[in-house]
């Protein structure tokens, strides 16, 4: 028997992405998806574990955008297929009409989801993308980070109040190290030491300026101004060696693609 066709969903919108899901099993119900995802960090750890044959990113994600986890796919070397899902991104489309790549405008309409699905099985069919046609993607995706870098759907957060003990703290956020989870709060590590956010780091990808502060870990985010140096293990998994803190930082394998001009 035939092993069957997977794929994983990453959509920040909860409706929009229950939708993409509903419509795949319509147009495409041989195709698995053993992932639904909100945010592109939760995308690229799904897709790292489950290797699926084809995934759906939305460019605009919290995190990560699809754009970013496109390109550490890449990087990993994994063959998985790529459609984006965008809303107003015509420098994108324009970039994707010329075949490098399949997109899908929102709302997302059955008849363009049918056309994109009967491509996406062609290659699957033809085996995929070769050295070159990778090579041709890559150099696409990192020329549209430049164009239009992932935005944040309100102004980013500037200062920030924690706790610490009995005193709440006014905190820059530029002056954050990194923010890691802890149950339903964050900690908030500057070179001062610690506090604590009455907030779940989910909440914080929304707010943060994406340009400096990416998530290398499902429960840590960092800060790339407070980033020293950072090196790779045999496992190709890295730590981050900080300029004002004496502790590293772990960072996940798929993950690791961001740092590779560092």
């Amino acid at each position: 028997m035939n092993k069957p066709l997977t794929c994983v969903v990453a959509e920040d919108e909860a409706l929009l992405r229950e939708s993409l899901v509903q419509l795949l099993g319509q147009v495409w119900p041989e195709l698995q998806v053993v992932a639904s995802c909100e945010d592109g960090g939760s995308a690229l750890e799904a897709i790292a574990a489950q290797r699926p044959d084809v995934a759906f990113l939305d460019i605009r994600m919290p995190g990560l955008s699809g754009l970013e986890v496109a390109s550490s796919l890449i990087d990993s070397g994994l063959q998985t297929e790529v459609v984006f899902v965008t809303a107003y991104d015509q420098y994108a489309i324009d970039a994707f009409e010329r075949g490098a790549v399949d997109y899908l405008l929102k709302p997302v309409a059955r008849e363009r989801l049918a056309g994109t699905v009967g491509r996406v099985q062609a290659r699957l069919q033809r085996g995929g993308q070769d050295n070159e046609q990778l090579r041709q993607l890559q150099a696409m995706l990192q020329q549209l980070q430049v164009v239009a870098p992932p935005q944040p759907k309100s102004p980013p957060l500037v200062w920030l109040t924690a706790s610490r003990g009995q005193e709440t703290r006014l905190i820059l956020v530029d002056d954050v190290a990194y923010f890691q989870a802890d149950s339903k709060y964050t900690v908030v590590m500057t070179a001062e030491g610690e506090t604590l956010l009455r907030k779940p780091i989910r909440d914080l990808l929304e707010v943060l300026d994406p340009s400096m502060f990416k998530q290398v870990h499902r429960s840590t985010i960092v800060n790339l101004r407070a980033v020293a140096g950072v090196t790779r293990d045999e496992s190709g998994r890295g730590s981050l060696r900080l300029k004002n803190r004496p502790e590293t930082l772990a960072v996940s394998q798929p993950f690791m693609a961001l740092f590779r001009n560092m």
